[in-house]
Order: C-alpha cells, then structure tokens, then sequence
C-alpha cells in the first residue's frame, strides 16, 4: 500500500483525549492531528518521537492530518493507523502471502454476520474450502523480546470477535483471526495474556474450536507499508517468559 501523497514529518509533542496528538512538523509549526487508533500505543506515544502524518482533502474534517507512522527509540518505524489494517491484509491476501488462504475469488468488506450483530472486516468467498470469515487486528506492540502482542489495552471488543468467529466454525464456515503487525521487527506473534488475560483465554478457547489464526509483519516507510513477512503464533500462559512460549499453532 503506497501512501497517495508524500507524508508530513515531525516530531510527538504529546497524545491525550485518545484520538488527538500534538506534533511540531520540521518547520516549527505546532499541529494537531488525529490518531486512528483505539490502544494505549505503547513505545509509540513517547514525546520527542518521530512522526509523519498525512493530509486529508476533506474539508469537513476538523483535523485534516492523521497520525500514520512512529518511529521508536530503537529507530523501528511502526503503523499505528489502525485504518489501514484492512487495506493491508486485502492486498496481502491478494498478493498470495498466506498458502491457505489461496484461491478465493471474491473479497466482500464489513459484512454483517454473528449474533451478536457484528461486522467481519473480510469475508472470502467462492474458493477451495468453505466461505471464510477474517477479523483483523491491527498490532503496533512488539516486547522486548521481539514478540509482537495484542491487545496493548483490555478490549471487549475482541472478546466478541472470538465469540463470532467461534460460532461461525460450529455452523461450517472457516473463521480466523488475522494479526497485521505494522512493523517488521516481531519474530513472532503472542496473545498479550499479562494486559488482557480474559482475550488469551478466550483466543486458546477459539483455536481449539478450530478458529485459525495468520500474523504477517510489515516493511514500514513514509512511501509505503507492505506486509510481506509471514511470523508464527504462540499460545502461553501468564506465568510463560516471553523466551519461553512453547504452545504454538500455525495455520
């Protein structure tokens, strides 16, 4: 996914009412800009960081600029977007990036479905296997042992995503989970079990009902975000070091 138009680069002066930031751009001028992203941004919402953000030609927009990229102290250049999660799995899957997921001629976005009067971000149709429903988790966090984790903040919201998909397998469909990790140092992928122990209980729960789960890292740069680099997923529990994760599944 290339960017349309080349992005705004600054510097993180602060976030706060969750949705905004404020950022000094490298002429001086002080903006605020939206942030398209619901987590707590952990290592990406420290002031003084990098920035680049770009511009919408919406003239009803309050804020015309949106968060799009921050580049950790470590210098690793992060999406934090969430809005472009979706995009990014859809051209992967295009793409060809996960085996199993090969040959499905139809893509539709935000249907409805469950019932619990969800809407899946994918559902893939028409191909080799039953139709296959796909929720999409944006991942921005990567620990300090390279494991990138999901969610950064308690979220009920994908509690009611596992139940779906869940539902969803026992009524003959496929149902899966997939981890778009907007950066490209993760060497795996965990459920963040120590943040949000209710998800990591609720996603083994789910795999062993035969949900599947994919995570994919991304190339991350003011031109463009590709995912392009398949991770394995891990299953531990809260008292597992992050080294250590040895209950696995791959899909």
């Amino acid at each position: 996914m290339r960017f349309p138009s080349p992005l705004i680069s600054g510097r993180l002066l602060r976030r706060y009412q969750r949705f905004l930031v404020d950022v000094e751009l490298d002429d001086g001028e002080v903006v605020t800009a939206h942030t398209a992203n619901t987590g707590a941004m952990r290592d990406c919402s420290t002031p003084g960081l990098r920035v680049w953000l770009s511009r919408s030609e919406n003239p009803r927009r309050k804020y015309p600029l949106t968060l799009e990229i921050v580049e950790t102290r470590e210098g690793v250049a992060v999406g934090v977007n969430t809005a472009r999660a979706n995009a990014l799995v859809e051209e992967a899957l295009g793409d060809g990036c996960i085996d199993s997921l090969k040959g499905y001629r139809h893509i539709r976005r935000e249907v409805r479905y469950g019932a619990e009067r969800s809407r899946v971000d994918l559902l893939l149709e028409q191909g080799p296997a039953p139709d296959c429903y796909v929720e999409v988790k944006n991942v921005t966090w990567v620990d300090g042992c390279g494991v990138a984790r999901f969610p950064d903040a308690p979220t009920t919201r994908g509690l009611r995503h596992l139940r779906e998909l869940q539902r969803m397998v026992e009524r003959g469909f496929r149902a899966g989970v997939f981890f778009c990790i907007q950066r490209d140092d993760a060497r795996a992928m965990a459920p963040a079990d120590d943040v949000d122990p209710a998800y990591a209980r609720a996603m083994e729960r789910a795999v062993v009902a035969g949900v599947e789960v994919w995570a994919c890292a991304a190339q991350v740069s003011p031109e463009a975000i590709t995912l392009q680099r398949r991770v394995p997923v891990h299953l531990a529990g809260p008292d597992a070091p992050c080294t250590d994760r040895r209950r696995s599944w791959r899909r």
